[in-house]
């Protein structure tokens, strides 16, 4: 992207911290084979301080949303603290090839790994470590002649591709995942919608929400969601 491009995706800025918008389809590191990602980006958004921020957390490449970045050192070791103590609040949409059987659950299943091969793989595993995914419907609709659902999803955990294997073992797969879901001719429709961070103790935590991704809107129209009524006030 260009500065302004990059830049245009900022969401949130303060002294400590910076949420941009991340687009579907691009890494937010550079892997061990190397290659573009995001943090390419990053001289365009320090703002008059001397280094480029870095990554708060993690979203996988192929999810679009809401991501942390610190501004400097100090910020970044408070920002990993929250994350690490759980108490970042993350949101996320995905709309889902089938229909859960309920309105609103728990999904409650430990994760490891694949297998050695595949690193970054992941399956549901009674010996893996803790995961646990709140989720609400709210949508249901028909989208290219199949069932499909709108979901909100609260991971409580951060585990590697929670939301995706969670999903996936419940029988409703994210549409678009090609390792764990349904429907590989369209990108993840996974994005992640918003982020709540108590910065200050002495101040209320700070909630930014990422627009929906262009590859995204067909799939929740077929579910019911408008952008326009989603941005009236309530009454």
């Amino acid at each position: 992207m260009t500065p302004e491009e990059t830049r245009a995706r900022l969401l949130y800025r303060d002294g400590l911290m910076l949420v941009i918008d991340k687009p579907a389809g691009v890494a937010v590191h550079r892997g061990p084979k190397g290659g573009a990602s995001l943090e390419d980006d990053f001289e365009a958004l320090r703002f008059g301080l001397p280094r480029n921020p870095a990554l708060a957390h993690r979203l996988d490449r192929e999810t679009a949303g809401c991501l942390v970045l610190g501004r400097h050192h100090k910020a970044l070791e408070k920002l990993g603290l929250l994350f690490k103590q759980g108490k970042i609040a993350k949101t996320y949409w995905a709309v889902v090839a089938g229909a859960p059987d309920a309105d609103e659950g728990s999904i409650d299943l430990p994760l490891g790994r694949l297998d050695e091969k595949r690193g970054w793989w992941m399956k549901v595993d009674p010996k893996g470590q803790p995961a646990l995914t709140i989720w609400r419907v709210r949508g249901r609709g028909v989208w290219r002649e199949a069932p499909v659902a709108w979901l909100e999803l609260e991971p409580r955990t951060g585990r590697t591709h929670q939301l995706r294997v969670h999903c996936a073992a419940q029988g409703w797969p994210i549409l678009g995942d090609p390792i764990y879901g349904a429907r590989a001719d369209v990108p993840l429709q996974l994005l992640a919608r918003k982020v709540v961070v108590p910065l200050a103790k002495s101040a209320p935590a700070i909630e930014v929400e990422a627009p929906v991704p262009p590859h995204m809107r067909e799939t929740l129209a077929a579910c019911g969601f408008a952008e326009e009524t989603m941005r009236k006030p309530a009454l």
